[in-house]
């Protein structure tokens, strides 16, 4: 009894100590509680005939009626198909940000570099609407990329309206917009890469390049495997603002996802048990990929989230 008052004792100690510092951290943790955790009472109107004249607690309970309908309606696989393909789409960029950070890294020329880092985070900080008109402006049939296809011959398209070029258009503008920021962590861990080690390697005669391989992506391996596993659990969350600002009549065969889809019935159509009903879908999906992710990144590189 005597040795839990002394912890509790020395742990208040250092929490009044870090006073200041736990201070700060009050604002983020609220916000995430408001936020994040008291909206999770509001899922279970996933499972009842919600009204609103009703409040969620008298609305009727109807199982999973909502769910049911999701699945068995005609272009389920279609939503499913163009979320799942446009995420796939994007997992193939993951290993840019790491390409480039190791590139940064190696770089010796301390001003480019800066000019690089700037060039390359300056696009974050755009606007998605800004991005995306500009996109718009690139791709119609007097924009840019045209001007360059008709003057060395090529045949102008509308490429927006091409539903096969939906998926590269949302991937690319995505890494131009997030390759810079997404090296940011990377840099970070380069950072902490040991400079006796790598000495060690090139006294041992090790060239930049087998310093990369054996010292640095080994240090990386940990950080790649985390974030991998991260971007497994969003594999069917594909944003909404973006696809919805690209998204016209002519591409709707491939700019229809689930979020889309939710926004329409939810907002539009005022179907909220339903709209709630298929983002709780889309949710457990990601979970259940991100604990197979997980269970395999363990097994396999004895690295995971827990």
């Amino acid at each position: 009894m005597k040795a839990d008052k002394s912890y509790f004792r020395k742990l208040w100690k250092r929490i009044y100590r870090c006073r200041l510092l736990y201070a700060l951290l009050l604002p983020s943790l609220a916000a995430v509680f408001i936020f994040h955790y008291i909206p999770i009472y509001g899922i279970q109107i996933a499972f009842k005939d919600f009204r609103t004249s009703l409040g969620i607690w008298g609305s009727h309970w109807v199982g999973l009626k909502h769910f049911k309908n999701f699945i068995e309606y005609p272009y389920f696989g279609k939503i499913i198909w163009n979320t799942f393909w446009i995420s796939f789409v994007s997992l193939w960029t993951f290993p840019a940000p790491i390409i480039f950070a190791i590139m940064l890294n190696e770089m010796r020329n301390l001003k480019l570099k800066k000019v690089c880092q700037m060039i390359t985070y300056a696009p974050y900080f755009v606007s998605t609407v800004v991005v995306c008109s500009m996109t718009i402006l690139f791709l119609n049939r007097e924009g840019l990329i045209n001007n360059i296809i008709g003057f060395l011959g090529g045949e102008a398209k509308d490429f927006l309206s091409i539903p096969s070029a939906f998926a590269p258009i949302y991937v690319l503008t995505g890494l131009w917009q997030g390759l810079g920021w997404g090296t940011i962590i990377y840099l970070a861990t380069l950072a902490g890469v040991s400079l006796e080690l790598i000495e060690a390697a090139k006294i041992d005669g090790a060239s930049r390049l087998q310093v990369i391989w054996h010292v640095n992506l080994p240090h990386l391996r940990p950080t790649i495997v985390t974030l991998l596993i991260l971007q497994m659990g969003s594999l069917l969350s594909v944003g909404f603002e973006k696809t919805f600002l690209l998204q016209n009549p002519l591409n709707m065969e491939a700019s229809n996802v689930i979020s889309i889809y939710v926004y329409n019935v939810g907002l539009k159509n005022q179907q909220y048990s339903y709209s709630t009903a298929v983002g709780l879908f889309n949710s457990i999906i990601s979970i259940t990929l991100i604990v197979i992710a997980n269970t395999i990144s363990k097994k396999v590189s004895e690295t995971s989230l827990w």
